[in-house]
């Protein structure tokens, strides 16, 4: 059988190892083949535009849900949505969407609101299910109170960025049609964690109001859109209702320089004084500002005027903001608007309303005030 050499037997052994080679490629191909197929395990993904939609009462918001197929998923999808505020329903055309692998389908939701459906906003979650493979996206839906023509809000300014921490100071000028009572503001929604608002006065009487929104140190970062409301009733007291959205960025980056002032001497009944602020720029460069706010923050009564029980409150002040132009270039260290050359006629000013109740609760009270702003450089 065997040669002296031994070749019969050495070819033997060389073909033995290559059909062994041979076996472990296929062993190794077919592993990676099952891996594969283990791995794109079939499902769905579901996307919808636009993110949100704001409408009024009665009103209805129509979102594009698209559907998609992922790992060789093939089927119908049902979809669903849930979150939906009181007195609101949805409906999808169609309700079920077919899929084959690698497709897409769409399908439209209508949400209907209804005359008393609350004020405010909502997450709704869409989801679409086929047996035991499904898929969600939220979008958000804000239902506004009918606008009305007696009242209208303004809001300035319109965004602020202010490290956690710290208070951002907003002002909200109101427009009167028919309408000489008292309006009541509130926040609907948007507020970071952990902060309060505050508008002050409130209710107003007059044409404006400040909101400061006071933040916390553990207040994420992020950028807010806080949703603002003012009611009131016109002459013949049916309720109006007016809207402002202002936004909030906290940033835990940025270093913040401080606004201060005091009010100059007493007030009385009807007179105003300017505030010369004094900005400190901890910065190494020039600080450019491009809003300043002050607010009054609260009233402390004199002591004659407690003992009395002689009533002073925020609401017996106004503030008229500072009215020069943007932006304010402030140098490192620290300066004041006087020192910056600004002229005390569009400094922001403190005055006392003239009202026809009794203000001798007002005579030598001392003011406490907030102040904000934002630039670039803070």
């Amino acid at each position: 059988m065997h040669n002296k050499d031994g070749q019969p037997r050495h070819r033997l052994r060389q073909a033995i190892k290559v059909a062994l080679i041979g076996l472990a490629v296929m062993l190794a191909s077919a592993g990676a083949l099952f891996a594969a197929t283990q791995s794109t395990k079939a499902g769905i993904t579901v996307q919808v535009s636009p993110a949100s939609q704001s409408v009024q009462q009665g009103q209805s918001a129509a979102y594009t849900v698209t559907v998609t197929s992922t790992g060789g998923f093939s089927g119908a999808v049902n979809l669903t949505t849930a979150g939906l505020p009181a007195g609101a329903t949805g409906a999808f055309t169609p309700s079920s969407v077919p899929l084959s692998s690698g497709t897409t389908s769409t399908s439209t939701l209508n949400v209907s609101t209804g005359a008393t459906t609350p004020a405010g906003t909502s997450s709704l979650t869409i989801t679409g299910t086929s047996n035991k493979v499904s898929g969600s996206v939220t979008a958000g839906l804000t239902v506004n109170y009918k606008i009305s023509s007696g009242l209208t809000v303004a809001a300035s300014p319109d965004s602020l960025t202010v490290p956690p921490g710290s208070t951002a100071v907003y002002t909200l000028q109101i427009t009167r049609n028919n309408l000489s009572g008292p309006v009541t503001f509130s926040v609907l929604g948007g507020l970071p964690s952990g902060a309060a608002a505050t508008f002050s006065p409130n209710p107003v009487t007059g044409t404006s109001t400040t909101l400061q929104v006071a933040t916390t140190a553990a207040s994420p970062n992020g950028s807010y859109s806080l949703y603002l409301m003012g009611t009131g009733k016109d002459a013949a007291g049916k309720a109006q209702y007016a809207y402002a959205n202002v936004q909030l960025v906290l940033d835990s980056t940025i270093k913040q320089f401080v606004l201060s002032g005091n009010v100059p001497g007493a007030l009385s009944p009807g007179t105003s004084a300017g505030l010369d602020l004094r900005i400190s720029n901890p910065n190494n460069k020039a600080l450019s500002l491009t809003n300043m706010s002050v607010a009054v923050a609260g009233v402390t009564r004199s002591a004659d005027a407690v003992a009395r029980n002689l009533s002073c409150t925020a609401a017996d002040f106004v503030v008229t903001q500072y009215s020069g132009p943007y932006p304010v270039s402030v140098p490192a260290g620290s300066s004041s608007l006087s020192g910056l050359r600004l002229a005390p006629s569009v400094w922001p000013r403190v005055g006392m309303l003239d009202t026809s109740a009794n203000q001798d609760g007002c005579k030598g009270a001392s003011l406490q005030l907030s102040y904000s702003g934002s630039g670039q450089g803070n």
